[in-house]
């Protein structure tokens, strides 16, 4: 690695992605880069948890990524762009109430909230926007059902100021990784607008050509 992430020697990084097109999407970005394993876990927080505690226990990694296409919330992040998260919330993770919607953080049974890797999260915005691409940070939520309506894009967004993206896998890799003490980074490459369901709509392709530039730019931080 050319740039340290105080990691032991002989360690690695993970990058996990839901379904095997992304995984291919990320393999061509790495270009046969050194010192990146890289794994598709399934759709879903609870599959993304588990295909990431079973790849930790084969190697010593220093970073663990979630990286994938996702939905972008309109005014962050439009459709072929990227987002890096500096959170990563399980933002359906709670109650319904007659006062709406409560959080497992104030029902009192954790959280829902976990912090990426600042350090990271910077310097890979950073070398993003230095190599041309379009990128915001914020945070990018999991969720178990997908938005399909603009009521329910509203509600998202108002629940967590600043959301950028949704996803489906993120909590799941980022709570493996916290579970061994690992800093975890969430990279999402936009196919499609968060709210009313448009298939017609989506740019898929664009988002895993968009995905592919940005593990390129991750490669060369972290080689």
């Amino acid at each position: 690695m050319k740039e340290s992430t105080h990691a032991p020697k002989g360690a690695r990084i993970l990058i996990v992605t839901a379904v095997d097109a992304e995984k291919e999407a990320v393999l061509r970005g790495l270009r046969g880069a050194g010192g990146v394993d890289v794994v598709a876990a399934g759709v879903g927080m609870a599959a993304a948890a588990v295909g990431t505690a079973k790849a930790l226990v084969r190697a010593d990694y220093c970073l663990v990524v979630s990286a994938g296409i996702a939905g972008g919330f309109a005014g962050r992040a439009p459709v072929g762009s990227l987002v890096v998260a500096d959170a990563i919330v399980a933002a359906d993770l709670g109650a319904e109430t007659p006062e709406g919607f409560s959080s497992v953080d104030e029902l009192g049974f954790g959280s829902a909230r976990i912090e990426a890797d600042p350090a990271v999260a910077a310097r890979l915005a950073e070398r993003l926007r230095g190599a041309g691409l379009p990128v915001c940070v914020g945070p990018v939520l999991t969720v178990s059902t997908v938005t399909g309506t603009a009521e329910t894009a509203a509600e998202m967004a108002a629940r967590v100021p600043g959301a950028a993206a949704e996803a489906m896998e993120g909590f799941g890799v980022a709570y493996a990784a916290a579970d061994r003490g690992l800093p975890v980074a969430e990279l999402r490459a936009i196919s499609n607008a968060v709210g009313p369901r448009d298939r017609s709509a989506w740019r898929i392709k664009d988002a895993l050509d968009a995905l592919e530039a940005a593990v390129n730019v991750l490669a060369e931080v972290y080689r």
